[in-house]
């Protein structure tokens, strides 16, 4: 990978994206009733990672979202594969919470395999649609293209995870309106924190000394994460 200079800023959005990936995952397994919706518990926390990953390819650009992207990714692997290691270790005499860390953690490698699928082919989605609309506005239009990219990719993420990850658990209809309830309701949750969102974009700006424009020639290639 090419020496690319990174600032604390960056890494600490980096680092915040990726905890709120994870968590939001692992809140994935419970599903609440929200009036007559049934949502999982995870859309209190996911949305903030599309929030976050709208801000960094705004002022850093495509390709330092699409690294964060994957850095989110490798975590994700990292804490399933580390929760598997510690229910597969032998308890000691006096634990006696191991079927109930099956029941919670064991089901994190399906929701894993689903949520990585969807948050992969979502989240570039959100950063293309983001990158690609600044591009064609100039720069211009901010609050559109950050509902506009969210809808893009939340929309995407709900329509691979939920058949994958509560396929043959859940009812077809009950997933399919998981899928509607959670892409509306996630897209509706950032458009009410857009003025939160805006207002961060701009500290970032004045922060960072200005912010990145994508052009024709940036690589939107999903795998190349050398090209930052």
């Amino acid at each position: 990978m090419s020496k690319v200079k990174i600032s604390v800023t960056f890494m600490l959005l980096a680092v915040t994206f990726c905890v709120c990936l994870i968590v939001s995952n692992l809140m994935e397994i419970k599903t609440v009733d929200l009036g007559p919706l049934t949502i999982t518990a995870g859309v209190v926390v996911f949305p903030i990672s599309y929030i976050l990953n709208d801000c960094i390819v705004e002022v850093y650009g495509f390709g330092k979202a699409r690294l964060v992207i994957w850095l989110g990714f490798g975590m994700n692997l990292l804490v399933s594969l580390l929760l598997q290691l510690g229910i597969w270790l032998p308890g000691a005499a006096s634990w006696q919470g191991q079927e109930a860390m099956e029941v919670v953690f064991g089901a994190v490698p399906r929701i894993f395999a689903a949520s990585f699928i969807a948050f992969l082919c979502g989240s570039m989605v959100n950063a293309y649609v983001m990158s690609r609309m600044k591009v064609a506005s100039g720069g211009r239009r901010f609050s559109l293209r950050a509902i506009v990219s969210s809808l893009w990719g939340e929309g995407v993420d709900s329509v691979i995870f939920f058949p994958i990850a509560f396929g043959g658990i859940l009812a077809w209809n009950e997933i399919g309106m998981l899928i509607v309830t959670q892409t509306f309701l996630k897209t509706f949750y950032e458009v009410l924190i857009l003025p939160v969102t805006m207002r961060v974009v701009k500290m970032l700006r004045d922060h960072e000394g200005g912010d990145v424009t994508d052009n024709d020639n940036t690589s939107y290639k999903w795998w190349r994460i050398n090209e930052i």
